[in-house]
This record gives structure tokens, sequence and C-alpha cells, in this order.
């Protein structure tokens, strides 16, 4: 039951978060990220690493997803763990931009101004973070009785 729900994470997180860093190069997601941003006072920096954390984040979990072969399952973990820590950063800014009082709501995701997109993303991350883990514990537990 684990596997499969962090299973179903991995591939929400993949692909939501490729989504919504190549739509960004699209109006009109391009012209509200570009407002988002210089709002809340970031600049052109946090404007690249933002679309590039997001498309980095889905292409590496679609890749342990659908290319395991070539991944070793520490490599696996590591690979989803990093995924799930830049998916918690990325909202935690998320959060900050959605509060900051010159942003309008306009611009944000489904025009809403309290941080419920970046807060459900930021709790995601944290629970695939949680599964992960307990799947690594459990499959080390079963590597190790089969030693005994």
């Amino acid at each position: 039951m684990k596997i499969k729900s962090s299973r179903s994470i991995t591939v929400f997180l993949a692909v939501s978060m490729f989504m919504v860093g190549f739509l960004k190069f699209f109006d009109p997601f391009k012209g509200w990220y570009a407002e988002q941003i210089s709002s809340s006072g970031f600049g052109e920096l946090e404007y690249a690493m933002g679309i590039a954390g997001e498309l980095a984040v889905g292409l590496a979990l679609l890749a342990v997803l659908f290319i395991q072969r070539g991944f070793s399952p520490m490599a696996i973990y590591w690979t989803k763990m990093a995924a799930s820590a830049l998916v918690v950063i990325m909202m935690a800014v998320g959060i900050f931009v959605h509060l900051h009082p010159d942003v309008p709501a306009a611009v944000l995701p489904l025009k809403i101004k309290p941080p419920y997109i970046p807060g459900f993303f930021l709790l995601l991350a944290v629970i695939h973070a949680r599964l992960i883990t307990k799947e690594l514990s459990s499959t080390q537990g079963l590597a190790t009785a089969d030693h005994d």
C-alpha cells in the first residue's frame, strides 16, 4: 500500500511540476509568473531558477519512474528525496509570494491569494519524503533478514 501511495505521489509530483515549469514559457502563465517574481522583490536569477527547478524536479522524477534499470535503489531514493526537498523549498518561496502584499491575486494560480496550492504541494512533498524513507527502511530490513 505504501509503495502504491509513494508511486502515485511521485507520478503526480513529476507531471505537475514539469507542466507548471513548462507552462511558464507561454502567455498568460509567463506574464503572471513575471509579475509574481517582480512584485515580490525577486530578480531575473530567481525567475530562471524557479522555472529550472520545476523542470528539473519533474524530469528527475520521470526518469526514476520510467528508466529504473540504470539506477541503483540508493540513487532512486536520493533522487526522489532531493526532488522532494526542492519542492519543499520552491513551495516555501511560493507561499512567500502568495502572502506578499504587493503581489495581486490576479497573477496567482486560480486567482487565489491564500497559499493553498503551494501549501498543498509542500505537504505532498513532505509526505512523499516520509513514504520513500519508510520504503527504503523496509527494503533494507528485508535485505538484512535475507542475510541472516
